[in-house]
């Protein structure tokens, strides 16, 4: 039996609806990691259908690394201006500029990686690198999280990276 209590703490941790978060628990007999396991499957399959729909909202944000010899800029891109002032969406961009000063990809997706730069295209492209903070996680994941918890398209439009001397 599914309690509400059982579904608000599921809603807490994800973000997802609350009929949403009912179901997944329902479907997965009270157990919570498959129960997120079956939301974020399900984030996935309705991000895939928002992901023409126009993105002309959004944020530059920047991070500078600590001792201000490294620095990163990244535009983060949504459907409409609500969302990008919420903390979800503050969050992935700032997690984003980090990752962009960390590990200095040189495009965003795998297609996109010259075919003279040092490593595999995963390791180079934005999108497929491991997340620093969680290494679970790509920064794809990151996204597609935001497009699930938020209901709406969400996309990196673009980064840049600065080092002193560089």
């Amino acid at each position: 039996m599914v309690t509400a209590d059982d579904v608000k703490r599921l809603r807490d941790e994800t973000g997802a609806g609350v009929m949403d978060s009912k179901r997944a628990l329902e479907e997965a007999n009270g157990d919570f990691d498959r129960a997120r396991s079956i939301l974020r499957e399900q984030g996935i399959a309705s991000a895939a259908k928002r992901a023409d729909r126009a993105t002309s909202e959004g944020l530059v944000e920047a991070y500078i690394h600590a001792g201000g010899r490294i620095g990163a800029l990244v535009e983060v891109q949504c459907e409409t201006d609500f969302v990008g002032r919420t903390d979800t969406f503050r969050q992935l961009a700032r997690d984003v500029a980090m990752q962009v000063a960390a590990m200095n990809p040189v495009a965003l997706t795998p297609e996109e990686v010259p075919a003279d730069a040092v490593g595999k295209p995963e390791d180079n492209a934005l999108l497929t690198q491991t997340f620093i903070k969680d290494g679970s996680k790509s920064i794809g994941d990151l996204v597609q999280d935001v497009i699930a918890s938020t209901g709406e398209n969400v996309r990196i439009a673009r980064f840049a990276r600065f080092e002193l001397g560089g």
